[in-house]
């Protein structure tokens, strides 16, 4: 053999060697290795879409509680009666319209169906989110006359008033004491139209 044939002979070198095991025989551990880092970051995720759900579905079942939790005995004792009383206004109101001589008592009772029952929607409302259980059985009403309705009338929005006035001012919920204060200002508007219809009958 001449020497440029043998000088042409290549001998495997120490990186040859070392290159064949990174490449050839720890591959199968890089690739495994690769693998278990992908299933735990999976699982990981997982773990973590469970638990913001059952967080989530904690936080709704708590969402009821947390919002009645500011209600007093005497808030709900007041939303009860002003559920129970407005259902009443409206009955009366419906009888009046039908049922009045007077041109003005008929107008009276229309007004009274008119804003009890958009004060009765807003009080369900808030019963509903507090979980409050308001009366719902519909009363009866007997017509007497003109005269009765509207002494009755004074008489009610009277009362009514100073009920609506001490919740507004004492009352422990914020939305309970709101609504409060707001039909407060509505029963004194219907006291004065009750008042000025009722000394058009005498």
């Amino acid at each position: 053999m001449r020497e440029s044939e043998f000088i042409r002979v290549k001998r495997p070198s120490v990186f040859d060697f070392n290159c064949r095991i990174c490449f050839g025989r720890f591959q199968p551990y890089n690739i495994m290795k690769t693998k278990i880092t992908i299933v735990s970051q999976f699982c990981v995720l997982t773990l973590t879409v469970a638990a913001l759900s059952v967080a989530g579905v904690a936080m709704a079942e708590d969402a009821p509680a947390a919002r009645s939790s500011s209600l007093s005995v005497k808030d709900k004792t007041f939303m009860k009666k002003a559920a129970k009383g407005g259902m009443m206004e409206v009955a009366m109101g419906n009888v009046a319209e039908q049922n009045g001589q007077s041109e003005d008592v008929k107008l009276f009772g229309k007004r009274m169906v008119t804003d009890h029952s958009k004060a009765n929607d807003e009080l369900k409302s808030i019963a509903s989110q507090k979980g409050v259980q308001l009366p719902s059985k519909e009363p009866t009403i007997k017509w007497s006359s003109d005269k009765a309705y509207m002494d009755a009338m004074v008489k009610d929005h009277e009362k009514d008033l100073a009920e609506f006035q001490e919740e507004a001012k004492s009352g422990s919920d914020p939305e309970v004491k709101k609504f409060a204060e707001d039909t407060a200002r509505m029963v004194q508007e219907h006291l004065d139209l009750a008042k000025e219809t009722q000394s058009k009958l005498k």
